[in-house]
């Protein structure tokens, strides 16, 4: 079977019996994957000639594997069972054949002379693959590895020994810990003579499969629903987000630096963007532990601009060289650039302008706007804010700056105290917030993350006191229409969702990355087809 790209996408199909495995191999080709890893340690089988007759009937190229050491193994397969799946393998004509470097040089140390003979036949298939004119079966020799076991010299020497065994691939697979752990696989693809195949394992090692093909990766491997381990792009998005396939060495590489990162739509909407004004980018989801140790890894000018979020928007004002004026201010940066004149990180804050305007149109789209177009309808209406952290700063001094009254609840009533005294307004205990209605008609913007996926069943305040608000925000945009937003419409406020601040918080920094004007009609259709 023939390729159809440069770039290999790879499904890793980890099935019970035969027919879930045909079945998802028949699922995997209709997502676009380009070969498929037989993942033959999780499949239940009685006789060798069933997994011969997946060999057989497969759509795919495929790569023959056994898992790794590590997996918790539903089913065992037997060393002469294994040797006899490899010929049945080269036999049927399959596209690769993978075997542990690892466990041959672990066998290779034990003087028992049944486990020795087996190492010389496992080795006997290595050769016989090489100088056999009939068969095109090439053979993966793959390494499972710890990031505790593992330094840059280790990695190195790992490399130059696995190449030492000729085989015409190598892979690795490393459980990481940070996405710090990943920068010296990148390295790798350098370095190596033959080939390389790498992934790092867990949701921080997901950028090795995302920026892998920019670093020289033939192969990047995705889940197929979700059924494969944490870190696996999804097949679609590879294909319909991120398209991995024009990703190249000169691709400047952005991302959203979070934690939790899985809710962020950042990449749904930045990756369109850039191709459709022709910008060689890729925008990527960053799980960051430690800030300041991301920037000092990841300090390449490839690197070139984030959008900070949770928890690390006002952590990231002591990361930046230098601060624009406004994001000073606030206290709070959600949005880095690198300059590319002298590779220094520049901070600025986008969120107070998206929140405040997007809060300001709704009033003035409304039957209740009444003040002249030069006056802020926010002016001198009571502004409680629901949160202290990044984006609250941001709001609270946007709303001031719009001769709003600031009253603020946290449940760190300390942060609260503290912003309050930045903005010249008031704070109040948390636990006071439903009880708090010293007027009709005020503004209520819930900055925290409460109501968010995956709790979409909490609010911040209940729908009682919602009565006395006459418009209600909500900066969680995951879900779009958040049961904070819900339960304030059925008591008749005007309602802005955080979706709004999100587009426009988006178009700010997609100039800051682009240093040029942002496809505003073109992302607003993005996130109305798919938001």
């Amino acid at each position: 079977m023939g390729f159809k790209s440069d770039l290999l996408v790879c499904t890793i199909l980890e099935c019970e019996t035969g027919e879930e495995m045909l079945m998802s191999m028949d699922l995997a080709k209709k997502q676009g994957a380009d070969i498929v890893e037989l993942c033959l340690a999780s499949l239940s089988f009685s006789h060798i000639s069933e997994v011969e007759h997946i060999f057989n009937l497969r759509n795919l190229p495929s790569i023959v594997s056994f898992g790794c050491k590590k997996q918790r193994r539903k089913h065992s397969v037997s060393e002469v069972t294994w040797h006899q799946i490899i010929n049945r393998a080269v036999a049927a004509g399959v596209e690769f054949v993978e075997i542990n470097h690892e466990y041959y040089y672990l066998i290779k140390k034990i003087r028992h002379i049944f486990v020795l003979i087996l190492q010389v036949r496992a080795w006997e298939i290595v050769n016989e693959l090489k100088r056999s004119q009939s068969s095109d079966t090439k053979v993966i020799i793959s390494n499972y590895l710890n990031t505790c076991d593992l330094t840059a010299e280790t990695l190195g020497n790992l490399i130059v020994e696995m190449q030492s065994t000729n085989a015409d691939i190598i892979k690795l697979v490393i459980d990481v810990d940070y996405i710090t752990h990943v920068a010296p696989i990148f390295r790798m693809f350098t370095h190596c003579q033959v080939p390389l195949i790498a992934r790092a394992v867990g949701e921080r090692g997901l950028i090795s499969q995302l920026l892998g093909p920019k670093y020289g990766a033939f192969i990047v491997s995705a889940s197929l629903n979700g059924k494969t381990e944490p870190g696996l792009p999804p097949l679609a998005s590879i294909r319909q987000i991120y398209k991995l396939d024009c990703v190249n060495s000169h691709t400047k590489i952005f991302g959203v630096v979070s934690n939790p990162v899985g809710h962020s739509k950042g990449p749904f909407l930045h990756n369109p963007a850039f191709r459709h004004t022709g910008f060689n980018g890729i925008y990527v989801p960053l799980l960051v532990d430690d800030l300041s140790e991301f920037f000092r890894v990841y300090s390449c000018s490839d690197f070139a601009g984030f959008s900070i979020g949770l928890p690390h928007k006002e952590t990231a004002l002591a990361c930046c060289h230098e601060v624009d004026p406004l994001a000073l201010l606030i206290g709070a940066v959600n949005t880095i650039i690198r300059r590319p004149s002298d590779g220094l990180l520049v901070g600025y804050n986008t969120d107070c302008e998206a929140s405040i305007t997007a809060i300001e149109d709704a009033y003035r789209g409304s039957s209740v706007n009444g003040r002249p177009p030069n006056v802020s309808p926010i002016s001198g209406k009571l502004f409680v804010l629901i949160g202290a952290g990044g984006a609250g700063r941001a709001m609270a001094f946007g709303a001031r700056s719009r001769g709003a009254r600031v009253v603020i609840f946290n449940r760190n009533f300390e942060r609260a105290k503290a912003l309050a005294e930045a903005v010249s307004g008031e704070a109040m205990p948390y636990e006071c917030l439903n009880g708090f209605r010293p007027e009709k008609g005020m503004i209520l913007a819930n900055s925290s993350a409460i109501g968010m996926e995956p709790n979409e069943d909490q609010t911040p305040i209940s729908k009682a006191a919602l009565a006395s608000y006459e418009l209600v925000f909500d900066a969680v945009y995951t879900p779009r229409n958040t049961r904070l937003l819900q339960e304030a419409a059925e008591v008749g406020a005007i309602v802005v969702s955080g979706v709004e601040m999100f587009i426009r918080q988006a178009l700010g920094q997609f100039k800051l990355f682009t240093r040029g004007l942002a496809p505003e009609e073109f992302m607003r259709k993005v996130v109305l087809e798919h938001f």
